[in-house]
């Protein structure tokens, strides 16, 4: 496991509960900046905590305005130390297909583009942001996703920009996040430096 992967785990461990007995973390940065891949390998690094992706609550027509739902479905049950029930939205089909149990783990991260946003905050113990121009995460991500969505990404960019320049998550960031060949890179966040 990656050495500094450990030491962040044990540093967000420490953390007081954010969210009922829940350290509510968000993983959020640019579409294709490595967002789930380090939120798995973070959740591996704390004993294989639960990630919820915000791909699962967002939909065609509401990219961005999933807050609410998020709000009802995971916040309110994990504040009061329940079980949290969400749904799963198909993407292919364009409904919400399946229902996720996430119980109040000591650790809970939230992985996804405007994981961080304003609604989100005061609910979180720790706000990391994937340190990855727009530019190359969006390459990225239209590389990982293939031609068959090259439609989606025309209406995903103007989306996310608009998003971010309303709503923005990086100046908010406890640590940045720079992902390398060998592991990654967890430096203090502009809210955490002096």
């Amino acid at each position: 496991m990656d050495g500094e992967l450990a030491s962040l785990a044990d540093r967000l461990r420490a953390l007081p509960p954010s969210c009922g007995p829940v350290r509510l973390i968000a993983v959020d940065g640019h579409a294709g900046s490595g967002k789930s891949t380090f939120a798995g390998r973070l959740a591996a690094a704390l004993g294989d905590a639960p990630v919820v992706h915000t791909d699962d609550l967002a939909t065609h027509e509401e990219l961005f305005a999933w807050s609410e739902r998020f709000r009802a479905q995971v916040l309110e049950p994990l504040s009061r130390g329940e079980t949290a029930r969400y749904g799963i939205y198909d993407w292919v089909r364009g409904e919400f297909t399946e229902e996720r149990e996430l119980a109040p783990a000591p650790v809970v991260l939230v992985e996804g583009v405007g994981a961080g946003r304003r609604a989100l905050r005061p609910h979180l113990a720790c706000l990391m942001w994937m340190e990855l121009a727009s530019e190359h995460s969006w390459e990225r991500g239209q590389l990982r996703d293939g031609p068959g969505l090259s439609a989606f990404w025309s209406g995903w960019i103007p989306a996310e920009r608009a998003h971010f320049a309303s709503d923005p998550s990086r100046p908010y960031a406890d640590f940045l996040v720079h992902q390398g060949q060998l592991g990654y890179e967890v430096l203090v966040g502009p809210s955490s430096a002096p």
